[in-house]
Order: structure tokens, then sequence, then C-alpha cells
């Protein structure tokens, strides 16, 4: 090698050798974490999410997540007193933290929180009172995300709800609401619920179109939205082709049309109340609640009264669990 180009080939080496590394950190650093929710095993078949924490005893359903995964909303409710509450929970040091309360619930009846794909936005529902008074219907609600936590909630406009109930919502990633109501028109007897959809025009809910194809004669109540439209997946009670109670079905949006909704199958629905779908922000996981009970878990019959007593105390004692399952598991996405 000659001895005067030595030098600089040296210099040349050592700054490639310092871009390399510097991009390569670059890259490690660009690798995000897997969500808190993720599991390193395929999940085939439903699970409990977050047992003991956030599924408990109690009754739980609707679990929302932000955009990274380490905050989880949903609801709890005292059954048969009509109590619904939305609460939180934080991963931190690796583990779901105890819940709390949201700032912005506690008082009313809300429930179904759906937080937005980019995670700026969250609906709920709730019979908070709009002018003063105390409200006789169910509407939509929005909180935004503040740089302290979230807004007051705001009413959604009129095209979204009405002098009847609105019972769900949630929201693609372009703005557009879908959301079930029992307003007249319904295809089923006065006072059915049908899905609905409502695109943002300068920003306003004006203008609601009702979803035929994606409804029914039976009473729709979820509605969650694939975050670029592609289907659809619906909470309803009876309707054709379900297990006989609350069954989620999936309508697709074939060029623009949506198609006649199917039931998700025997992993999902049972012959117990299967409602409440929620899409993981990283469109891996449904997350649905189940009120199947501990009759439906591996055993061999009840041996005594304690274990009796133990059952009814505890988590499929027949009130609502969230559980967890990959979406094509259940055939979607595939």
């Amino acid at each position: 090698m000659n001895k005067k180009f030595k030098l600089p080939m040296v210099l040349a080496g050592a700054a490639l050798l310092v871009f390399a590394e510097s991009h390569i950190g670059q890259d490690k650093n660009n690798i995000k974490d897997p969500a808190p929710y993720a599991r390193k095993e395929a999940l085939n078949d439903p699970v409990v999410f977050a047992k003991d924490i956030i599924t408990t005893r109690d009754d739980e359903f609707g679990g929302t997540f932000t955009p990274d995964g380490k905050t989880c909303f949903f609801s709890k409710s005292v059954l048969r007193f009509y109590i619904d509450v939305i609460c939180y929970s934080e991963f931190k040091n690796g583990k779901w933290q105890t819940p709390e309360v949201a700032p912005f619930s506690g008082r009313y009846r809300d429930f179904d929180p759906v937080i937005s794909p980019d995670g700026t936005k969250m609906v709920f529902t709730s019979d908070r009172p709009v002018s003063g008074e105390n409200e006789i219907d169910y509407n939509i609600w929005m909180v935004t995300k503040t740089k302290s936590g979230w807004s007051d909630p705001v009413i959604l406009d009129s095209g979204v709800n009405s002098k009847y109930d609105e019972h769900f919502a949630s929201m693609a990633a372009n703005g557009t609401i879908y959301f079930s109501s029992n307003r007249p028109g319904a295809l089923g007897p006065e006072g059915d619920g049908d899905i609905y959809r409502c695109v943002p025009v300068n920003g306003k809910y004006l203008t609601a179109e009702h979803l035929d194809s994606a409804s029914s004669p039976a009473y729709e109540l979820d509605c969650t939205v694939a975050p670029d439209e592609s289907f659809l997946l619906i909470g309803a009670y009876g309707r054709q082709g379900g297990s006989g109670n609350f069954d989620i079905f999936i309508s697709k949006n074939i060029n623009g049309k949506w198609s006649g909704a199917k039931s998700l199958g025997p992993k999902v629905n049972t012959r117990y109340r299967d409602y409440s779908p929620r899409i993981s922000p990283d469109h891996k996981y449904l997350f649905f609640t189940s009120e199947r009970d501990f009759a439906t878990q591996p055993w061999n019959g009840l041996s005594s009264y304690k274990e009796l007593e133990e059952n009814f105390r505890g988590i499929f004692n027949g009130s609502g669990n969230i559980y967890q399952v990959e979406l094509a598991a259940v055939g979607i996405g595939k």
C-alpha cells in the first residue's frame, strides 16, 4: 500500500464505522416494543385479559387502548342497578396497575369508550344532561386528548345524536363515525336499534346514513369499525345466524358497499351474552366481552357447597369478562 494514501484511508474507514454505528443505533431506536397486551404465543382461542386486575369477578366490558397499548379504558357496571362507570388502567413496571375512574366519568351512566385510531379522541355513551336537565335518553359524547389528560366531554352534533337512544359509537381513521340508534326508520319494529354512519363535513357531524345492509330486523347495539373501514364488527341481540343471545357479527366493505353480517363463530359466540368488540391498535387482536360462566370451564361438576360458593364469587360467575383472541383465529384478515 502506498504510504501517502494510508492516513486518508484510515480516516475514511473510521468515518464509515461511525456512520454505520449511528445508523444501526437509529434502527434499534426505531424498533417498537410490542404492546403490553401482545402475547408471545399464538392466541387461537379466547383468554381472559388482565385477570384479577382489569377483568375481575365484577362486571367489566369494552376494553379500548391508546395507540401505544399502554393504557386500557373499559366500562365497569353494577348489574341490575344501572350504574356504569368508565375506568382505566396503565401498564407500568411490567404489569397493569390498579384501575382508576376516568376523570370525566363517575357521576352519570357512562359506558362503551372507544379511542380513535390516532389516539386523539375518545367517544362514549352517556345519559349525562345536555342542557342542565337530566336526560331520558343516551347520547354519544367525545373527549379530546390534551397535554394533561383528557378534555371535558362534548356532545356530538345532531347528525349523530337525537331524542332517541344512541348506544355505541366508533371512529374510522378519516373521522367517520359509526353508531347505533333506535331512532325511527329501523328495519325491525319500533324501538329497534340499527347501524348508522356519519361523515364529518367541515368538522361537523350533521347527516346520518342508515346502513341497511349491515343492519337487520334484530337489535343492533355495538358497531366497531376498522380504521380503514374495511369491516364492521356488530353486536346484536337475537340476530339470525347467531347463538340466540347477544352475538358478534362481521360486515365487510366490498367496493364501497356493506355486506350482510355473518357470525364470528363459536370461538366468540356462545349461548351467553357475547358483545362489545374492539380492535387492538396493532390490528392483531379482537377484544370482546362475554358472560360465559364457570359451567363453560373445564370441570367435573361440583363436589361441595364451598366449591359452589367459590365459583359464585369467582371471575366466572356470569358477570361480564373481557377476552382477547387473534383476529386471524376468528377469520378476520385472512
